[in-house]
C-alpha cells in the first residue's frame, strides 16, 4: 500500500480539524440530538433529522481524516533542498505566456489541496507538468478549457 504524501503544515491543519470535530462538533451534535428527542415524536421532528444528518456527516469526516492521516507520509518541506527544481512542496511562481498573468501555487498532497488557497494537488495535471522543471523553464499542460502555456518565474520552499 502506498503512502500519500502530505506537507507538515497540511498534516497539522487536518489534525486540528479532526480534533475540533471530535472535541467541539461531536458533543454539540449529541446535545442537539438529545434536545430534539426530548421534543417527542421523532418521525416528524425536523430538528432531530437535521441533527442526525449532521452527525452522519461529521462521523464520516472523522473517519475519513483518521484513515487518511494514518496512511499519510508527512514531508517537512523546509528540510528539502532541491535547489530551484520543482518537487513536492514547492511554491512555484508562474506567468501565463498567453496573457502575462502571474500566479503562485504550492504543490501539496491530494488531501490538503485547495485551489482557493492556491494549494494544488501533486496529482493534478498542472502539478504533474511542473514536477522536475526549474525556474526559467516553459511548459504546457492541458486544462479543461484548452492548452495553457506557462513560464516558471520562481521556485521556493518554506
Amino acid at each position: 500500500m502506498s503512502r500519500a504524501p502530505i506537507t507538515k503544515v497540511g498534516s497539522e491543519r487536518l489534525r486540528a480539524e479532526l480534533e475540533r470535530l471530535k472535541s467541539v462538533d461531536r458533543p454539540r451534535i449529541i446535545a442537539a440530538i438529545a434536545e430534539a428527542r426530548a421534543h417527542g415524536d421523532l418521525k416528524e421532528n425536523a430538528e432531530y433529522h437535521a441533527a442526525r444528518e449532521q452527525q452522519s456527516f461529521t462521523e464520516g469526516r472523522i473517519g475519513e481524516l483518521e484513515a487518511a492521516l494514518s496512511t499519510a507520509e508527512v514531508i517537512d518541506v523546509s528540510r528539502l533542498n532541491p535547489g530551484n527544481r520543482v518537487v513536492f512542496g514547492a511554491i512555484v511562481d508562474l506567468e501565463d505566456e498567453d496573457n502575462g498573468v502571474a500566479v503562485t501555487y504550492q504543490i501539496v498532497g491530494d488531501l490538503e489541496a485547495d485551489i482557493k488557497q492556491r494549494l494544488i494537488a501533486v496529482s493534478s495535471p498542472i502539478a504533474r507538468a511542473l514536477i522536475g522543471k526549474s525556474a526559467g523553464d516553459s511548459f504546457e499542460f492541458t486544462a479543461p478549457n484548452g492548452v495553457k502555456h506557462y513560464e516558471i518565474t520562481g521556485v521556493r520552499y518554506s
